[in-house]
């Protein structure tokens, strides 16, 4: 049945399958078989895994201690080219090994080979356990039903209307003729495919990620997948944890409607307000509003006569900031936002942060911009809200990035370095954007 206007089928979120993720969970580990003894014309790019020339029988006997044992040797009839030698599934896998300042043995490449091998033996465990399962997975899609999908013809309402475009410093994402390109692409964090529900494992270059509207896909998956992509209002349903690219083009906006209106309501009545954005509203009202938003979207009501205390507002755009699937600052540019406060050379920490800045998707570039541009006018009232740019930064520094490392020290260390970074965006937010 063609769907039209007035479909109005109720919207479920997708239920993501954790059968691959439990795999990974179980895959074997990485053990590193060291060479005791020091190996002549050892490649300076090797450690202590490099045992030299090696036969296959001797490789046997020092992998079989445990599964994911690895070594590295230089192959006896071929002087010069390096074999990986692992142990998966009791027996010995070798692999032709490279090195153009990245590790690799295949298409992905690496950084050390400890991460080399770490990817290598969860694809190994998974592809092994789980072939006939991977093979179906993309029988049943959740892909039209999570609001990327575009409708084969045009609703009758809008062929006579005129299309609104606009127009924008940064180079057009999509393709030539409207085709959506979409690039291999590390996810940090666990992630789930978009079209097949389906835990995209591995350790890099997990699957694909559509430039155009922000599609997570694994590799095989995105075959499946219209070249024309893009958000479909029809089932973006959600403005509260809802992919932040997503919502800005299935709504054709710069910004996400709740960060405009948020911070229209707070600068109309509460820049006086003390310890504005640090003191918290009731959280029961702060999700009425986030239901609001949900619900009606512009239309919501967020006005004096609904909340009158301010605080509420601030509260309900913090948590549309947290409750973000990919944070504000992405993980993928975290690392460059992170470096950039360690920097002391005020000048070369702007040049930094001006390169961190480019990393960023447009949607969330010019969310960031306006956000700042809106906090740096909260410090102009610091003598009335004793809110400045440092005290601005312990608010949204956690809020706006998330550390893509999964220990918990090391996020924790981040933390300091977060609330910079966002206190160096308020302060040179005019220099910077």
């Amino acid at each position: 049945m063609a769907l039209t206007l007035f479909d109005t089928d109720e919207y479920r979120p997708p239920v993501w399958k954790s059968y691959l993720y439990q795999l990974q969970q179980e895959a074997p580990h990485p053990r590193r078989i060291t060479c005791t003894n020091e190996v002549e014309n050892r490649p300076k790019y090797y450690g202590r895994e490099f045992h030299g020339m090696i036969s296959r029988e001797a490789t046997d006997q020092l992998l079989s201690v445990a599964e994911g044992s690895y070594l590295i040797r230089e192959s006896q009839r071929q002087p010069g080219t390096y074999t990986l030698a692992l142990r998966f599934g009791s027996q010995t896998r070798n692999f032709r090994l490279y090195y153009d300042g990245k590790h690799f043995v295949g298409e992905k490449r690496f950084e050390s080979i400890h991460d080399l091998v770490t990817d290598g033996l969860i694809t190994l465990y998974i592809e092994t356990k789980a072939a006939e399962y991977i093979a179906k997975m993309t029988i049943n899609p959740i892909y039209e039903h999570i609001g990327y999908t575009t409708l084969n013809r045009e609703p009758a309402y809008q062929k006579h209307m005129p299309v609104l475009k606009e127009t924008h410093d940064e180079k057009d994402s999509t393709g030539q003729d409207g085709v959506s390109e979409k690039r291999v692409h590390t996810f940090r964090g666990p992630h789930w495919c978009e079209y097949c529900a389906n835990f995209m494992w591995g350790l890099i270059a997990q699957g694909v990620k559509c430039a155009d509207c922000g599609l997570n896909v694994h590799k095989q998956c995105s075959k499946m997948v219209p070249n024309d992509c893009k958000p479909d209002l029809k089932h973006v349903k959600k403005v509260y944890s809802c992919d932040l690219t997503t919502l800005v083009k299935a709504h054709i906006t710069k910004r996400p409607m709740v960060v405009d209106m948020c911070i229209r309501e707070i600068e109309s009545r509460g820049l006086n307000s003390e310890g504005l954005y640090r003191v918290s509203g009731f959280s029961d009202l702060i999700e009425d509003v986030k239901m609001a938003f949900d619900r009606d979207g512009e239309k919501a009501d967020i006005s004096v006569n609904m909340y009158e205390d301010i605080n509420i507002i601030t509260g309900a755009l913090k948590l549309y900031f947290r409750d973000l699937p990919i944070p504000l600052i992405t993980y993928d540019a975290y690392p460059k936002f992170i470096e950039s406060a360690k920097i002391m050379d005020p000048d070369e920490q702007l040049e930094t942060l001006h390169e961190a800045l480019k990393l960023l998707p447009p949607a969330h570039c010019e969310t960031l911009r306006y956000l700042m541009a809106h906090l740096k006018r909260v410090t102009l009232h610091e003598k009335e809200n004793l809110m400045n740019a440092e005290n601005l930064g312990i608010v949204f520094g956690p809020t706006l990035m998330r550390s893509p490392e999964l220990d918990a020290m090391a996020a924790l260390n981040d933390i300091r370095y977060q609330r910079l970074v966002v206190e160096l965006l308020i302060k040179n937010e005019d220099i910077l954007f």
